[in-house]
């Protein structure tokens, strides 16, 4: 068995399973070895009733006394027994799995295990899982891995494949030499991925982790490094002069650029006429106003005879963009041809957007991934623009720049990364930062509250919608959790039509198809819908002026700099805006970590003093990077160990290539 070879050659995985395994991108044996768990399960011993905590996993031995009740309430049916202890009282709830009520034997001592919460007096557990004594001690002190998972997938296959693939191949090639491995403490490759996946204790798996995520950041570095290289080398071929039409706009717009702005707008310019090709990273907050410039820049190719392309990552932000334009265009008499690219048009629709960009007619292209689809070919393109970078891949953007005859590449990214950190992940690209906010935005109003405030917040979400705005409510997941007590969006959704009578509600999630998501989107958009219930898909791609109130539900789930980009949301009218961060956490550090978002808004300041609460040991911590592409690797828990990737690359870059060998990009 190779690196290479299918996985039709690990034993046990036939057809029909290998085809499973594609759909979460698993082909080769490598891609199994590479496959790493998103968590682990430790199962610790049980303790006493006396010594149940709130907000932790936990297991306890009880016996069952009575049998359990079912009940239905809605949608579900729920299953609900009372253990005890030593007058300590436990309720264990499970829901839709009625068949418990006859599985759970009264007399017999079972082994619970879940995520302990306390109502009054009283401890409770949602969804515990349940053992027998004998199988829970084979568990017992153990870390378990848990892998994600795709439709048909279950841990068993992953795990069993992993094994098999360890026994068939003893020895990973070690692609770092000692010196560098002894400098920065680095574990042996062997080493990192026996225990990244079996790991026999928690300091084994910080050590294999933190081998795994420096390759990772050491490959990317070197990665984007090489193309900074490449591009320095490249003239400058798109020269764009200043053009009237500019200036006439500007001095049209009912408002003034910020200095902030006319200080990166300069920057562009100069950049568009200078002696080499710009490669620039314009990093502005939620609303800080980068798409303007974005439009001056493509006004500026079109004027000098070139095409202008702009990518964005969802086909509803692509269609704001592409009517924002011409509505700059019908409002102060632009003259360019644009049209729109995205993946729901028809085959007729897309075949004439294609003639149109080869021929040369649209001077202006707005769209998604579309535009980077073999099929289209720009006559004379001499700019690319990516919208909220941190969605695309480096090697989309590559794609997109290849389009045309080396055009200037300009990136926008709204996430608020410490510019010492966005150095290095964006060490491709020339930084200019927005640290300005237009002076007619109005500060959001925040407050952290617990979930005993839910009354007066949906009282609230009522006034406010009776005025003629409307809301977002944010939910962490879709589904069920079997650990964790979390908001389901569908039934959230259907409950909060029971809370708020008369007002039309509607929910969004991401395995919802695409076209789908755009219609209730619109519709919200609208103003169809005045309460919109989502999970995080609308954290880019959704821009409503009239929402002035978000509410999340279960904040203390989400990562900073996450629940900083969703309350972005709001705030972009003429009104006053709000959001109410529910938070069921009775944790210190929690709090501490949300009362940042109570403090400020801005991102930037968010992004820089979350860094500073989180360690390097915090590596069950929230992720807060994961649109970055890396596959372990945070780069704010583990910004200390991208730093030092960074400074290894500086002496070490020409191991690149063989340790591409270990990190597929």
């Amino acid at each position: 068995m190779r690196m290479d070879s299918s996985i039709r050659e690990i034993k046990g995985i036939g057809e029909k399973s290998a085809a499973t395994f594609a759909k979460a991108g698993i082909f080769t044996v490598s891609d199994v070895v590479r496959y790493f768990p998103r968590g682990y399960e430790e199962f610790e011993a049980p303790v006493a009733f006396s010594d149940l905590e709130e907000e932790k996993i936990q297991a306890v031995a009880a016996f069952v006394t009575k049998q359990p009740s079912v009940v239905r309430a809605g949608r579900y049916q729920i299953t609900t027994v009372t253990v005890m202890e030593n007058n300590i009282s436990l309720q264990l709830r499970w829901f839709n799995m009625p068949f418990l009520r006859s599985t759970l034997k009264r007399g017999f001592l079972y082994i619970f295990r879940g995520y302990v919460t306390k109502k009054g007096q009283n401890y409770c557990m949602e969804q515990p899982k349940c053992y027998i004594p004998a199988e829970y001690h084979e568990l017992e002190n153990n870390m378990q891995p848990i892998y994600p998972l795709v439709q048909g997938l279950t841990n068993k296959m992953v795990s069993k494949a992993v094994k098999q693939v360890m026994e068939n191949i003893p020895a990973f090639e070690e692609t770092f030499p000692k010196e560098l491995r002894k400098r920065y403490h680095l574990a042996e490759y062997n080493y990192a991925i026996s225990n990244i996946h079996f790991p026999v204790s928690k300091d084994d798996l910080l050590a294999a982790r933190r081998r795994i995520v420096f390759e990772e950041f050491y490959q990317f570095v070197c990665q984007v490094r090489s193309m900074k290289e490449q591009w320095a080398m490249i003239s400058n071929q798109c020269v764009m002069r200043p053009i009237d039409e500019t200036e006439k706009l500007l001095s049209k717009l009912p408002y003034d650029l910020t200095n902030a702005q006319k200080k990166v707008w300069k920057e562009i310019s100069d950049d568009l006429q200078g002696p080499k090709l710009m490669s620039r990273l314009i990093q502005g907050d939620v609303g800080s106003g980068k798409t303007i410039l974005a439009f001056l820049a493509l006004l500026t190719a079109k004027g000098n005879g070139y095409q202008g392309a702009m990518m964005a990552p969802t086909e509803v932000l692509a269609k704001q963009h592409f009517e924002g334009l011409i509505e700059l265009k019908e409002k102060y008499g632009l003259k360019f041809h644009a049209l729109l690219l995205v993946g729901s048009m028809t085959a007729r629709e897309k075949r004439l957007a294609y003639e149109q960009i080869t021929s040369g007619e649209a001077d202006i292209v707005i769209g998604t991934h579309a535009i980077i689809q073999e099929k289209v070919e720009f006559e004379n393109l001499g700019l690319v623009i990516t919208d909220e970078q941190h969605r695309f891949g480096v090697k989309q953007r590559e794609v997109l720049s290849q389009k045309g005859l080396n055009p200037h590449v300009l990136v926008m990214s709204a996430t608020p990364i410490p510019r010492t950190l966005a150095i290095i992940i964006y060490g491709d690209l020339d930084i200019s930062v927005i640290d300005e906010m237009p002076a007619n935005r109005i500060p959001i109003k925040n407050c952290v509250v617990d979930d005993g405030w839910r009354p007066k917040a949906y009282s609230f979400i009522k006034k406010e919608v009776a005025a003629g705005h409307q809301a977002y409510v944010i939910c962490p997941m879709v589904e069920e959790n079997e650990e964790l007590e979390l908001e389901n969006v569908i039934d959230y959704a259907e409950k909060l039509k029971n809370e708020l009578e008369g007002i039309k509600i509607a929910y969004l999630h991401g395995k919802m198809k695409a076209a789908e998501k755009n219609e209730i989107m619109e519709a919200f958009g609208r103003n169809e819908i005045q309460v919109l219930v989502s999970t995080t898909v609308i954290e880019v791609g959704i821009n409503v002026p009239n929402a002035t109130v978000m509410m999340v539900e279960n904040a203390e789930r989400f990562g900073l700099s996450q629940l900083h980009q969703l309350r972005g949301r709001v705030g972009r009218g003429a009104h006053q805006s709000y959001c109410i961060f529910m938070s069921n956490s009775k944790g210190k550090d929690t709090n501490k970590r949300l009362e940042i978002l109570n403090k400020s808004n801005d991102g930037f300041y968010i992004a820089s003093e979350d860094l500073k609460l989180r360690g390097p040991g915090d590596l069950f911590g929230i992720r807060q990077s994961g649109d970055l592409q890396f596959t372990l690797g945070d780069i704010f828990t583990d910004a200390q160990i991208l730093k030092e990737a960074c400074e290894a690359a500086e002496e070490y870059g020409h191991l690149a290539n063989v340790i591409s060998m270990n990190v597929n990009l």
